[in-house]
């Protein structure tokens, strides 16, 4: 018996620059398990298209003539749920709309692909296409099937370089319990909600915590500001050297790997580049092994929402060391994959809602 080939995700490209609609659909194209089926020049046109055809997906540009990326995805989600994904160039002045537009119901976002060395520009292929996948299996009121996607032909994807490609994994019992805690957390897609909640729901007096949310660069620092305006604890893009203190939370900047370092009794991060680790930099996996590594059992490990694997092996690396590690259930993820995979490897000490996690941080910081 012949297995029939995966469906693939079907895409519709909304953007007002003809070069860059071309350029989307080239790269979305060239990817066996996606299919784009239309462009469309602004929200009107692609208004038309959605009366013939549903796609999984929607690509969608911020700022377009006739109407905004905003305007036409909030009547999108009220009328006719879909994940959209915005697509942005990113600039300065557009990243506090560009938080509003996943307060919207914009299931992530990527950059505007670039004319650039064919090295960068096959890494951002790669990324854009993931997210768009990513996307096409993002929950919006509904459950869906988080099985990995298989491409036509039996295409096998890139390898994935793990944490080895930036430090080397922990020395198991090497690190002494002390009274300091830190948090280190890990999410993907519906990550940027997840955390807003998570974050909101800790007090002034929180441990210090470290996070990576996959992100494009230069996004992360509006989503820490943002953050740093609704929170109890201070919340900042991560720069290299910053110390991690209690209270205060520091957010991996897109583009670049977080690290947690040890000097004495006291933590702070690194900030360094390096190649793409779980297909991904940030990378989850990176930051729990630095946890691992210099925390051990003072250490709290969550992971949150998302597709992929991303974070599972460096959660079973946290718990092994002595952290406790905690992982979103299935029923308040948008995406049941990053934490379905630390489950799978035994990396996890519990499972909990997204309401419970924070309450339980601190509940588990006040007992070790």
């Amino acid at each position: 018996m012949t297995l029939a080939p995966q469906k693939r995700v079907r895409v519709l490209i909304v953007d007002d620059s003809a070069s860059v609609r071309q350029t989307l659909a080239t790269i979305l194209g060239n990817d066996p398990e996606i299919e784009v089926i239309g462009v469309a020049a602004d929200p009107f046109v692609a208004a038309k298209r959605l009366r013939d055809d549903i796609p999984d997906v929607i690509t969608l540009d911020v700022e377009m003539p006739r109407m905004d990326g905003i305007t036409f995805l909030k009547k999108l989600m009220a009328q006719h749920p879909i994940p959209v994904v915005m697509c942005s160039s990113l600039i300065e002045e557009g990243s506090e709309t560009l938080m509003q537009t996943l307060e919207a119901g914009a299931v992530d976002v990527i950059l505007k692909p670039k004319i650039a060395a064919a090295d960068h520009l096959a890494e951002q292929a790669m990324l854009i296409c993931d997210t768009v996948k990513s996307a096409a299996r993002a929950r919006l009121g509904r459950r869906k099937s988080d099985k990995p996607a298989t491409a036509p032909g039996g295409k096998t994807p890139a390898p994935k370089l793990t944490a080895d490609a930036m430090l080397p994994p922990a020395a198991h019992g090497a690190m002494a319990k002390t009274t300091e805690i830190i948090v280190a957390v890990g999410a993907s897609t519906g990550g940027t909600e997840a955390l807003r909640e998570f974050l909101m729901a800790l007090p002034a007096n929180a441990p210090g915590t470290v996070i990576v949310q996959h992100m494009p660069e230069h996004f992360t620092a509006a989503f820490a500001k943002r953050l740093d305006g609704l929170c109890q604890v201070s919340v900042k893009e991560a720069e290299d050297g910053d110390p991690v203190l209690r209270g205060h939370v520091l957010i991996a900047p897109g583009g670049r790997h977080l690290l947690l370092e040890r000097q004495g009794a006291r933590y702070h991060v690194a900030v360094k580049d390096g190649p793409l680790v779980s297909r991904h930099r940030p990378s989850v996996d990176v930051l729990f092994r630095s946890a691992a590594r210099a925390a051990g059992q003072n250490a709290i490990g969550v992971i949150m929402t998302g597709m992929g694997d991303d974070g599972a092996r460096g959660m079973l690396e946290m718990k092994e060391a002595g952290a406790y590690t905690i992982a979103q259930d299935e029923e308040s993820c948008v995406v049941f994959g990053m934490p379905k995979e630390a489950i799978a490897r035994s990396g996890v000490n519990t499972i909990l809602s997204l309401e419970d996690i924070a309450p339980h941080v601190m509940l588990q910081q006040s007992r070790r």
